[in-house]
């Protein structure tokens, strides 16, 4: 059998590095495509030579990783850097298939002439999760290539992360991109202005309010439909028909090409079923039990597959507390959340903010604010008469804050409902509690508990905006406190 002769090699990396020949030539799909709002957090540390770390930059499909990559060495070229010495390599590629990360350095190093050992380059590595043993090529890139700044970028999230973490201690940072935030939604579609950036600073907590809740409302509802992907906004033949694009493009791609290859998955169609029973139960309490009985799979088969489908990022288990805040020694119950609550309507259908099942997938839609964020981890509290959807536990061990998610203004003028909620925190010394509804904002007290009435699509705003907010901040005293050492 033919090998593929290396002219094939070289002439496909230049397709794919159109800028060697043509310093203003990126791909003309980027023509369309604004930035999303983490590239301002992504582009640092991707143009950072200082310190001797790869950036694996990684997230699910279709949610802008390449175009990340590919903003960032148009950003590159502007600053004048010189784009010969920069390369984009797309390893799941067929061309490429077998060969390792040197092997890529060595034909972009003939293919433009350069001594890769003594020019400082760029050199991004997408998909990188189809090269076998990855984390050990792309550690040895590190250490023996000092002038190379390697990113990479793959799709299998939680799979890449643990990778990292294990064998590229000291070498890797990671960088998690996630499905769009409602903030980011709205500013791509160049909807800020139904926000009110005007806040009180009395407020612990920044909630923005909506100059007019009915129209965010409208908006918040398209969102959780189809509003988790930017080119499901960009593309006018996908806005058509974005069910299609979801179900074909992202889910059924994972689900038959990505996690099969990756894990060795044997019952596809046994995986597909679980998978869309989880979907159709998102934000509601599961067991491995209820699963198994339902399914007449083992339960330590279903607990792999729940693993492979959270590597994917296609969904995130939430762990179980008690009144107390105490972790159950021997959890038989969990909560399911879609990362982004548009998967449910490409599986089934687009709901009405006016459908029962929307109520869960406004939980689902908070929940995914939150997802990308590291340092907070959430659990729900449930008990014989009460549940509080979203505990936050800190560091220390202590409950934090509290949210109970609701799409309904009936509890603000009837607090006896929300009695179990008050109890809790109570119980917990929390001095107050969020509870989201559709459409009322007011504070009030109830036996010695604040209790903050906001919209659920202005807390979404907020949650994702301030999340953004405060990784710039972070950002910036990073910086400064490395200025200061230095």
């Amino acid at each position: 059998m033919k090998k593929v002769e290396r002219e094939q090699l070289a002439e496909r990396m230049e397709a794919e590095n159109p800028w060697w020949k043509s310093p203003g030539v990126l791909p003309l799909y980027l023509k369309d495509l604004k930035p999303r709002a983490y590239l301002e957090l992504f582009f640092p540390l991707a143009e950072n030579r200082s310190v001797r770390r790869a950036v694996v930059l990684m997230g699910p499909r279709r949610v802008g990783k390449t175009v990340m990559i590919h903003h960032t060495i148009e950003r590159l070229i502007k600053s004048g850097y010189p784009p010969a010495q920069i390369a984009y390599f797309s390893v799941d590629h067929p061309l490429y298939n077998g060969l390792s990360l040197e092997e890529f350095i060595k034909l972009y190093s003939e293919s433009n002439g350069l001594n890769v050992s003594t020019t400082p380059t760029y050199i991004f590595f997408d998909e990188i999760q189809y090269l076998k043993n990855w984390e050990i090529h792309l550690k040895k890139i590190v250490d023996d290539y000092p002038n190379i700044k390697a990113i990479a970028s793959g799709s299998a999230a939680a799979a890449l992360k643990l990778k990292s973490t294990e064998s590229g201690a000291g070498r890797f940072t990671d960088f998690l991109l996630p499905p769009l935030t409602f903030y980011e939604y709205l500013a791509l579609l160049e909807d800020l202005d139904l926000i009110d950036f005007e806040i009180d600073e009395n407020e612990i907590i920044p909630f923005y309010k909506s100059k007019d809740i009915v129209s965010l409302n409208q908006k918040f509802t398209d969102y959780i439909n189809f509003g988790g992907y930017p080119e499901v906004l960009f593309s006018q033949e996908i806005r058509n028909d974005p069910a299609r694009f979801l179900k074909s493009d992202i889910i059924d791609k994972v689900l038959l090409r990505d996690l099969p290859s990756l894990y060795g998955i044997q019952d596809i169609q046994e995986l597909n079923s679980l998978f869309t029973a989880l979907a159709y139960n998102t934000a509601n309490e599961i067991s491995l039990e209820q699963l198994s009985k339902n399914s007449g799979v083992a339960k330590n088969t279903i607990k792999k597959y729940i693993e492979y489908l959270e590597a994917a990022f296609l969904i995130k288990i939430i762990h179980r507390i008690d009144r107390s805040g105490r972790r159950f020694r021997r959890a038989s119950s969990f909560k399911v959340y879609l990362t982004n609550p548009s998967i449910r309507a490409a599986l089934f259908s687009p709901v009405t903010e006016h459908e029962a099942v929307f109520g869960h997938l406004v939980e689902t839609a908070v929940f995914s604010q939150w997802f990308s964020n590291d340092d907070v981890t959430l659990n729900y509290a449930r008990w014989d008469n009460g549940e509080v959807d979203m505990v936050h536990i800190s560091r220390s061990g202590e409950i934090s804050w509290g949210v109970e998610v609701k799409w309904t203004d009936s509890y603000v003028n009837n607090l006896s409902k929300l009695n179990n909620v008050i109890n809790f925190c109570l119980d917990n010394n929390l001095p107050s509690i969020c509870i989201t509804t559709k459409t009322e904002r007011k504070i009030v007290t109830h036996k010695n508990t604040e209790i903050i009435f906001v919209p659920a699509s202005e807390y979404c705003f907020s949650v994702g905006y301030n999340g953004i907010q405060s990784r710039h901040q972070k950002k910036l005293a990073d910086e400064n406190r490395e200025d200061n050492n230095s």
